[in-house]
């Protein structure tokens, strides 16, 4: 490992303190070394407060000039809701800066770079660039694609059924499953369902049983595709903290049941195109990107996930495999009809872990070339 890996190694670990919390920036972090010694570092932590190099160039003060600065994501070179980063770098004196990727956001990509080189400063790009792209694909998917980094999440048996053939599902998974599903909606910006999950089961959609010292004012975004506005304002998800969003036709957006939905609070009715009598679902993606969600994590139910993997939406799949077994039950994925396995999605990346009795498989999708 070369002294840059390592540094920028570090960097990367300090980014993560940001988890579950930039959306929809990304997750950032910087060193500052001055003569071998590490004199600052800073992470990004919240939209709209200052920006990784910001923090780093304030704790190293004066002994960042001449010193090297090592970060995550290209510099920013743009006013937004806070300055350039170039601008405080090169006010720091900063001799040379190495970064790991190039940003994608247009007002940025290549531009914060080209400046400091401009400059006179010496740039280095690409060092762990393949570990900085993933730690941020959520908000690369989102700028290059508009939409939400979408993650299927699932608990199955070993049969394969999410639900006996009366519905009933609780619980498919063990205690410690559960609670890391507590923990992605911790750190996931948004989590959607359709309807009929919300008519079967009344969930809440929140993050609880959370680590000591967790944030517990920080919820997702609750998100459902509701094509005909059947959720009840009765429904527990309206009543719990922080916001919902109801996809919605048109149609129905302008019906009184979307008033008394708005009138409870916190929830906002937005209208989305049918295709075929459902949702367009692209549409209602872009529509989950721009309340500032960079991922969206999908929980139900299985007749919406089939028709965002045949749309070729599902970016992730995360599998919780209860070793169970049901004679019959509802399918993880239903309401489309396959021939063949040509007609598969595969996933790559795939990784593995247990909790408890439980074994969790985690793999990115790709999907098959269409002809």
């Amino acid at each position: 490992m070369t002294e840059d890996e390592r540094y920028m190694r570090m960097a990367l670990d300090v980014a993560r303190l940001g988890e579950g919390q930039t959306s929809p920036n990304p997750m950032v972090g910087c060193v500052v070394v001055h003569d071998g010694l590490i004199v600052g570092q800073g992470a990004h932590l919240e939209a709209g407060t200052p920006h990784a190099e910001v923090h780093a160039l304030r704790m190293a003060g004066e002994r960042a000039r001449g010193a090297t600065l090592y970060v995550t994501l290209e510099p920013c070179n743009h006013h937004g809701r806070t300055p350039p980063c170039t601008d405080a770098i090169l006010a720091a004196g900063v001799r040379r800066v190495v970064v790991a990727a190039l940003d994608v956001d247009p007002r940025t990509a290549g531009l914060g770079v080209n400046r400091l080189r401009d400059a006179g400063i010496e740039v280095e790009v690409g060092v762990l660039e393949k570990e900085a792209r993933d730690l941020n694909r959520h908000f690369f998917h989102r700028v290059r694609t508009g939409r939400p980094y979408v993650i299927y999440k699932v608990a199955m048996t070993l049969s394969g059924h999410v639900a006996a053939s009366s519905g009933h599902s609780q619980y498919v998974t063990g205690p410690a499953a559960r609670v890391d599903v507590h923990r992605l909606r911790q750190i996931i910006p948004a989590i959607g369902v359709g309807v009929g999950t919300v008519l079967a089961d009344n969930p809440e959609l929140t993050a609880r049983d959370l680590a000591a010292g967790t944030r517990r004012d920080r919820q997702p975004l609750r998100v459902v595709f509701d094509t005909h506005l059947r959720t009840p304002p009765t429904a527990r998800l309206l009543a719990a903290p922080g916001r919902t969003l109801i996809l919605t036709s048109h149609r129905a957006a302008r019906t009184e049941a979307a008033a008394r939905l708005i009138d409870r609070g916190g929830v906002r009715v937005v209208p989305v195109s049918e295709r075929d009598g459902r949702l367009h679902l692209d549409e209602a993606l872009r529509a989950v990107a721009e309340e500032g969600a960079n991922a969206l994590l999908l929980e139900g139910g299985p007749t919406l996930a089939s028709a965002l993997l045949q749309m070729r939406l599902i970016d992730e799949v995360r599998v919780y495999l209860a070793p169970k077994l049901l004679a019959g039950g509802l399918s993880a994925l239903q309401g489309a009809v396959t021939q063949s396995m040509s007609e598969a999605a595969e996933l790559h990346d795939v990784s593995i872990e247990w909790l408890d009795d439980d074994l969790v498989l985690t793999g990115r999708v790709r999907y098959r070339e269409e002809v």
